[in-house]
């Protein structure tokens, strides 16, 4: 079990996907993004997503993310924030977004 205040320490955003890009030196396949996130900036993360998604429908795609984890290291390439998702069946992700378009940076609670 976590604390509120643990929770409270996770700065979740809502972030737009701006662009796409293979990430061939990745071990899993995995896309490298580019997130907007408003005033906060923009960040890239690198997403194992490409089971359920392509280039071109994730572009202009509103996603959430984790911000303020520390950037970590993939292959050639540096992530800096954690794009959120749920597991399907087969152990694959499914992006979490918004069921409606809101402004960049927005937290999420």
């Amino acid at each position: 079990m976590i604390s509120w205040s643990d929770f409270e320490k996770i700065d979740i955003r809502l972030g737009t996907i701006l662009d796409v890009f293979p990430f061939p030196e990745a071990k899993k396949p995995a896309f490298q993004l580019k997130i907007d996130f408003g005033e906060l900036g923009i960040l890239r993360s690198s997403a194992q997503i490409t089971h359920h998604y392509c280039r071109e429908e994730l572009i202009n795609r509103q996603i959430i993310a984790v911000i303020n984890f520390p950037k970590k290291q993939i292959a050639n390439f540096m992530s800096e924030c954690l794009v959120l998702g749920v597991y399907d069946e087969s152990n694959q992700v499914v992006l979490l977004h918004p069921d409606k378009h809101l402004k960049n940076g927005l937290k999420i609670g």
